[in-house]
């Protein structure tokens, strides 16, 4: 049975102490009463069972004043922690939360709909927060304790989890988990909760289509790995494609894909996978498109050399708040490559290897928009990357709930990969779609020829 994470955890109502009190006796006097060698034997419904008994047995030779349902919300708190996360299992089953941090033992936040909740939850004390932290590493093989306080891990439902351990985190273990969501979203999905518009969805299926390489760009947590999960769907089952992640969170659904993971170096600091090692290894696998799970470092110059080099169609995520920063973020990473390459060639090499950025945005009413999409249309006589808005979302304001609304403008130029859309027999369609929007927003006649 799923757990409820609002009434059980984010409710205003603080526990009844003799909740409080019969939660830490029943805790203590299993520790002491369970064979944890044969618990650790059994299924977990098997364990669940066994520990709702325990406790049932207890409330009645304690003569507890608890309700059944609490009763039953102690022994899963019990299940919980021993095999599970504990406090944080109820947030991790709610398919609607999408982040939780730790801020120390006594405050869990998560974020749901947008929107940031403190949850009832909490931790018994330090050292319980800091052995279900502990739980975490283990299970990828990695540790955290005084000496490697800073540990990323993953989640076995592909969820990513950083943790800060004392001494550097200086009020009590701190984790920070960024679920991966189980259901595939896509860009349809993402059309009807109002982040684009169907043409915009349209326009992207047809950039996908003619093999444009495209960037999404965003700020932390504006859902830059959901879109960019949308965004793979539109690639062609018939290609391979080769992943390379920090993290794996991608959920690519074609049949012809090979995923790669980077590696942290090991307790003596040796044997460290970068992001670089795999993107250049990618290029050895004869992939037809790469996608990176995010750029943000010296692999940026083999990413680009990828797009650059017959890799059409490649992906990759970046961290900018603007679709401008998206090219300066581009070019400084570059030049922290140490290839010492003159800025005019690096703005050459962006210029003819990305063909559009595509924004996304968490405003601040917790909604995701995408607010830009971007198309590279080449060089300045200055040599400066030259770009053209296809799409830009503007805002108008909030309703009565606070909600922010606006409207998704389509540009007044003609889309640089028209060129593209021909070979696949989509520049029509291109072409009806952006100038039926040009009328809907009364910048063209209807007898007018648009471009």
């Amino acid at each position: 049975m799923a757990h409820d994470a609002d009434s059980e955890n984010s409710g205003a109502a603080e526990e009844s102490p003799v909740l409080t009190v019969f939660r830490k006796e029943a805790h203590d006097t299993m520790l002491n009463r369970i064979n944890l060698a044969s618990a650790f034997k059994l299924t977990p419904q098997e364990l669940r069972i066994e520990i709702e008994n325990f406790v049932f047995d207890f409330a009645q030779e304690r003569r507890a004043q608890i309700t059944k349902k609490e009763q039953i919300l102690v022994a899963r708190g019990l299940v919980d922690d021993m095999i599970g996360l504990g406090p944080l299992e109820p947030l991790l089953e709610d398919e609607e939360i999408s982040d939780i941090v730790v801020n120390g033992p006594y405050q869990i936040y998560y974020e749901k709909k947008g929107l940031m909740r403190l949850a009832q939850a909490k931790f018994r004390d330090e050292s319980h927060l800091l052995q279900i932290a502990q739980r975490i590493a283990h299970r990828v093989g990695r540790r955290v304790d005084t000496s490697s306080p800073l540990c990323d891990a993953r989640l076995p439902d592909g969820s990513r989890v950083n943790i800060v351990a004392p001494p550097i985190a200086l009020d009590g273990a701190s984790i920070s988990i960024r679920k991966f969501s189980k259901k595939a979203i896509t860009l349809a999905g993402l059309a009807a909760h109002g982040s684009l518009t169907e043409e915009m969805v349209r326009v992207l299926q047809i950039a996908s289509t003619c093999g444009l390489n495209i960037i999404v760009s965003g700020g932390t947590g504006s859902g830059k790995t959901t879109l960019l999960n949308a965004l793979s769907q539109l690639i062609d089952p018939r290609e391979r494609i080769v992943t390379c992640e920090d993290a794996a969170e991608l959920k690519l659904q074609q049949p012809h894909v090979v995923r790669l993971e980077s590696r942290p170096p090991n307790i003596e600091g040796k044997g460290e996978i970068t992001i670089r090692d795999l993107v250049k290894n990618a290029l050895r696998m004869r992939p037809d498109r790469i996608v990176i799970g995010e750029v943000r470092g010296t692999e940026c110059i083999d990413m680009l050399q990828a797009m650059n080099t017959g890799h059409d169609g490649s992906m990759s995520t970046i961290h900018a708040n603007k679709a401008k920063e998206a090219f300066i973020r581009l070019e400084n990473m570059v030049a922290m490559s140490g290839f010492g390459l003159p800025s005019e060639i690096v703005r050459a090499q962006i210029a003819g290897a990305v063909n559009l950025v595509v924004q996304t945005e968490r405003l601040h009413d917790g909604s995701r928009k995408i607010t830009e999409i971007v198309e590279v249309t080449g060089l300045s006589e200055r040599g400066d990357i030259e770009y053209q808005h296809l799409f830009k979302f503007v805002p108008l304001g909030e309703d009565a709930d606070h909600r922010v609304f606006g409207k998704f403008e389509a540009g007044t130029e003609k889309p640089a990969f028209l060129e593209k859309a021909i070979t696949y027999g989509l520049d029509k369609e291109l072409l009806e779609i952006m100038k039926k929007l040009m009328v809907e927003q009364g910048k063209v006649d209807e007898d007018e020829y648009y471009f």
